[in-house]
């Protein structure tokens, strides 16, 4: 049970930090012109020891934001953002990076993203293998 409320700790402050500016910025007065002409993209990443986010110990956790730059704690938020603009935000449709050998050892890894992507609900949790597993995914969303 600490666990889990490590967790809904975690993600709830990350969540309110990254997504506490959005809130009021979509309502403009009639015939105002809007502040802002991208779409909100503001993600948190969190990773940590477990086979699900429910019995995982937290580890980490990074902010990602890619509009209308890139920024956040994410160590390569350039290359994250390149990345998840090729795909739509589809996280299900990362690929394992060509060329990456990882052992076998299971030690369980999971993932969780909350956030908006492009102005849509972003909600996504996967469990890896081990930790070289998760680095490999996606060319270094996870790699944090």
């Amino acid at each position: 049970m600490r666990n889990t409320a490590r967790w809904a700790a975690a993600l709830g402050l990350t969540a309110a930090a990254v997504c506490g500016p959005l809130t009021g910025a979509a309502v403009a007065a009639p015939g105002a012109a809007p502040s802002s002409l991208y779409a909100p993209s503001a993600l948190v990443l969190t990773t940590g020891h477990g086979g699900d986010a429910t019995t995982a110990t937290p580890e980490r956790a990074v902010t990602l934001s890619c509009a209308p730059t890139a920024s956040g704690t994410h160590p390569a938020a350039s290359q994250a953002c390149a990345e998840l603009r090729g795909i739509g935000g589809d996280f299900t449709a990362l690929k394992p990076a060509g060329g990456v050998w990882c052992n076998k050892l299971y030690d369980p890894v999971v993932v969780t993203v909350q956030g908006v992507w492009q102005g849509k609900r972003v909600s996504y949790e996967s469990t890896f293998g081990n930790s070289c597993e998760r680095d490999s995914m996606g060319g270094g969303v996870f790699a944090f």
